[in-house]
């Protein structure tokens, strides 16, 4: 997938975006037979109700977006958190200065439906442990940083329905004969580094206690433990790694994925009306080829463009 042809796809939907979000305010709608194949319901009675895995990607059914994105428009910018270091899903470009990545390609398409143009975005470049905070405090509007939902998090923040599938998986040396998470634990006196405030240490500290989990501030810095030979492998999404291996040609990824990381955009608990807003920005996307055009520029080392995933609905506020 070549620059030219993923900034036309993505300048079509934009354009899109900008004449709806003129003339009604409120993203742009998938057409029906698309919405029928790539939306499923379930009934979830409250934000806060959360019991396993299916329930935690359950979001709010799309909608045109009330007070909260007409304060967004009044103010004149999107104001987001994201990585600034995490290759292909938010990074720096070293030659633009710019912010990009998958993440940002689904931020963008959001402002632009906001605002009926492609406006720049308002970034707050953030850790992983910092992604729950900015939003409970409304510093930002919205969190895109490779945000796997569970529900833990839901009883804090609310999310937008899935947008992307990550799994866990490892990354060693290319010379390392390890070929799995559990072949690192039976090796012993392995140090296995993973971000702070992620699943990812959580699963690792408690699924496999064979190994040393080593936290960093930052997914940068599990790199450079790495690169300095302080840890013999870093756990994480494959979306993540697959950047690692873009900036080390002495690392590889190995094994299976051991979990499975639903992504969803982050929104304030109270802001029910942005997260619908969201959604059917993200619905749009998914069907008119935008959201696959992104994942070919960014993610296409981790294969051909899969099926989006299917967003899924039914969740309402408590009475």
């Amino acid at each position: 997938m070549t620059t030219t042809r993923s900034t036309t796809a993505l300048g079509v939907v934009v354009a899109s975006f900008a004449l709806l979000a003129g003339c009604a305010g409120a993203p742009a709608a998938a057409p029906v037979a698309q919405q029928e194949q790539a939306v499923a319901s379930v009934a979830l009675p409250a934000a806060t109700v959360c019991d396993d895995a299916n329930e935690s990607t359950t979001s709010y059914t799309p909608g045109p977006g009330g007070a909260s994105v007409q304060a967004i428009r009044d103010r004149g910018a999107l104001h987001v958190g994201v990585s600034a270091d995490t290759l292909l899903m938010g990074s720096r470009n070293p030659l633009t200065g710019q912010i990009e990545g998958f993440d940002i390609d689904m931020l963008n398409a959001v402002s632009a439906a906001i605002f009926g143009d492609a406006r720049p975005l308002q970034f707050r470049v953030i850790t992983s442990a910092q992604r729950l905070e900015v939003l409970e405090n409304h510093e930002v509007d919205l969190v895109a940083r490779t945000f796997t939902m569970n529900c833990e998090r839901w009883e804090t923040i609310a999310f937008s329905a899935e947008y992307l599938t990550a799994g866990q998986k490892v990354l060693v040396t290319r010379d390392s004969d390890a070929q799995s998470i559990e072949a690192l634990e039976a090796l012993g006196d392995q140090r296995v580094c993973a971000p702070e405030g992620t699943t990812t240490l959580e699963r690792l500290q408690e699924t496999y206690p064979g190994v040393e989990a080593v936290p960093a501030p930052t997914h940068t810095g599990c790199l450079v433990l790495f690169q300095q030979g302080k840890v013999q492998a870093i756990t994480g999404d494959d979306t993540i790694l697959a950047g690692f291996v873009a900036q080390d040609p002495y690392a590889k990824v190995v094994g299976e994925a051991f979990s499975a990381e639903p992504y969803g955009i982050g929104v304030a608990a109270d802001q029910v009306d942005l997260v619908q807003f969201v959604n059917g920005v993200l619905d749009q996307a998914k069907a008119d080829g935008t959201w696959a055009a992104s994942y070919d520029r960014w993610l296409g080392a981790l294969g051909p463009a899969p099926a989006p995933p299917v967003s899924v609905y039914g969740r309402v506020d408590s009475p």
